[in-house]
């Protein structure tokens, strides 16, 4: 397994990493053993890095993992977790919190499920837009002067807020959607990264599954987040499927899967893409979109 550093200060991690929320949440019913397994096989084949969010399965992500790499030198993976979403009873999110105090309690918790002493990548889930992106990073600078957490990460933020947060502690990695249908990182994100050196973890670089060449129209599962995405409701839906099938004639003729073609950016331009990559009601926490919707 190739490895990676993570930007100028972060840690050197695998070049793919796992991705552990659909163990738990969001993409309809997971099978515990098979989540189990893949853990176990993803650390086998060399993957280092094990990505989750505090607020997976209200917890049940975090003791996921905290079975599965039981047994296994703590310095053999890195655990990159997510924090600030705010969940009820019902499973409904009510927004996020990145106060410093908050910060410092979901740490705690997070810490505990995991059964571990520190945390190698700490990042918000998303900008709390009551609360300075300088006190949320401060006060995770805090718990690295502590040693309960090893590099400060961001997810979903746009280029204003990464220089701010670098000014206050220097930052890992952004973890941000990019793929071949969502590219909108390109125009000033990625720039952004490379200038001051923090690297890019990658999530949904399949589109969820849309650009995979496995789906189909009629898939539906319970709580699968899919079901209220713009991109895969109605005529956004059409004329996604269509653009997929351009990636399907290409593979047919070099005897490839759609997913081998990832790469071919020619057939996806930006802002290609039907609907956005979350509903409207999600985007007042999607500092990475404001650029779109200003």
């Amino acid at each position: 397994m190739d490895k990676r550093a993570l930007g100028r200060t972060g840690p050197t991690v695998s070049a793919l990493g796992l991705g552990c929320m659909g163990m738990s949440d969001f993409y309809g019913p997971a099978d515990r053993g098979e989540s189990m397994a893949t853990i176990h096989a993803a650390l086998d084949a060399g993957i280092t890095l094990l990505d989750t969010g505090d607020f997976y399965g209200i917890g049940h992500n975090e003791l996921l993992i905290r079975e599965a790499v039981a047994g296994r030198a703590r310095d053999s993976f890195e655990l990159s977790v997510k924090f600030g979403a705010l969940r009820d009873p019902a499973r409904g999110f009510t927004g996020y919190d990145g106060r410093p105090l908050a910060v410092k309690n979901f740490l705690a918790y997070s810490l505990g499920r995991l059964g571990v002493d520190h945390i190698d990548i700490y990042r918000p889930a998303r900008l709390d837009p009551n609360v300075p992106i300088e006190d949320t990073v401060g006060a995770i600078a805090e718990m690295v002067q502590a040693g309960y957490v090893k590099h400060i990460g961001l997810s979903e933020v746009g280029a204003d807020t990464i220089r701010r947060a670098a000014k206050v502690h220097p930052i890992a990695d952004l973890q941000i959607e990019y793929s071949l249908l969502s590219r909108g990182i390109e125009a000033d994100i990625l720039p952004t990264c490379r200038e001051l050196g923090i690297g890019v973890t990658a999530y949904g670089v399949l589109s969820r599954g849309l650009i995979s060449g496995h789906w189909q129209k009629d898939h539906s599962a319970p709580r699968d987040f899919r079901s209220v995405s713009p991109r895969f409701s109605g005529a956004n839906l059409d004329a996604n499927l269509a653009l997929v099938e351009r990636l399907r004639e290409v593979a047919d003729e070099l005897q490839v899967s759609v997913a081998h073609l990832a790469k071919l950016a020619s057939a996806f331009p930006p802002d290609v893409a039907a609907g956005g990559r979350y509903p409207a009601d999600h985007l007042v926490h999607l500092d990475s979109e404001k650029r779109k919707t200003a």
